[in-house]
């Protein structure tokens, strides 16, 4: 018997509202992720990587809307629940974690009544449990000396520490999903290392399912089980971290791995994928990366691309029909 996933996104599409007309900027988004396992999704600013998110944990604002499509957890489709319900899942069954820590955080409140309100909120707790769990959880994020830093405010915390405390609370709950947007941009690169492993640990240990949104190949490579390419709104590839990393069948994808600089061999200049992404209801018919694509024919412009099953991945792309495996370099 197939396990049901902890998330799944069924051709999903939002689309903004405008005096114009309507303006699609998710397009046909679909994507499955087990429990204890990390999806990364990875593309450019504009891809749609974080307004994905958005529609997920019920934040989407208006004038969007999800236009099409599903979102199931755990088997059971949560988008067209009312609001207030979609806002009892949030936090319950679906955590969040930001890209800003101080966004996420009370500044007039300490980190220990926020940690308890909100255990309170979606546990059957008393208060002197909720106490409880709430200093396990700031030790099991890695935040020394809980007793006393339990009574102290967030701007008494370094960034990474703040970042911490976001994690614990998107976990005080048990979610069966987090979704993490960005979560270790503003950080260096040593507390960056900390942060993802300790979203791997709670990934393993703890079974939840992780949606991991970032721009940066690297961090993908280093913590992903596996990775949605996004771009103009569409998922473009999607497989096993180790495939689609180092057997790129998409055009765009490969032209983001050559981003990532290499420590075997030196060159005097990273390549990089002319042109830009188009802006939002500008997409170009066809394949929507085919004017920025060196390998473009008369198909990429005037035929969008279905996905093709391709070892243990799917890309969307006319180059796949052939098999072609494109190297970073390409």
């Amino acid at each position: 018997m197939t396990e049901v996933p902890a998330l799944e996104v069924r051709n999903l599409s939002i689309t903004f509202d405008q005096r114009r007309g309507p303006l699609p900027a998710i397009r046909d988004v679909s994507f499955a992720i087990a429990r204890g396992e990390i999806l990364g999704v990875v593309g450019e600013s504009g891809a749609g990587k974080s307004l994905t998110g958005s529609a997920l944990i019920g934040l989407l604002q208006a004038p969007g809307r999800i236009s099409q499509g599903q979102i199931l957890l755990a088997g059971e489709r949560i988008d067209d629940l009312p609001k207030d319900a979609q806002r009892r899942l949030r936090g319950k069954r679906i955590g969040a974690i930001f890209q800003d820590p101080l966004t996420s955080l009370d500044p007039l409140m300490t980190v220990g009544d926020q940690l308890t309100e909100t255990i309170r909120t979606h546990l059957p707790l008393g208060r002197a449990e909720a106490k409880a769990r709430a200093l396990s959880l700031l030790a099991e994020v890695g935040i020394a000396d809980p007793a006393n830093r339990f009574g102290q405010y967030p701007h008494q915390f370094s960034g990474g520490m703040r970042q911490r405390i976001v994690i614990a609370l998107a976990i005080a709950a048990e979610p069966d999903v987090i979704i993490a947007d960005e979560p270790t941009t503003a950080l260096d690169v040593s507390i960056q290392a900390q942060i993802l492993a300790l979203l791997r640990r709670l990934a393993k240990e703890r079974g939840t399912a992780i949606m991991l949104v970032t721009h940066d190949m690297g961090v993908i490579a280093e913590i992903a089980d596996r990775v949605a390419v996004m771009y103009a709104g569409r998922v473009v590839e999607i497989g096993p971290v180790e495939q689609v990393v180092h057997a790129a069948r998409h055009p765009y994808t490969a032209g983001l791995m050559s981003l990532i600089p290499s420590i075997r061999h030196r060159a005097e200049r990273l390549p990089q994928i002319s042109g830009a992404m188009p802006r939002l209801g500008h997409w170009p018919g066809g394949c929507s990366f085919h004017p920025r694509c060196p390998h473009a024919g008369p198909r990429c412009t005037s035929e969008v691309p279905a996905f093709t099953p391709v070892g243990a991945a799917r890309v969307a792309c006319h180059l796949s029909d052939g098999g072609t495996t494109l190297s970073p370099t390409e």
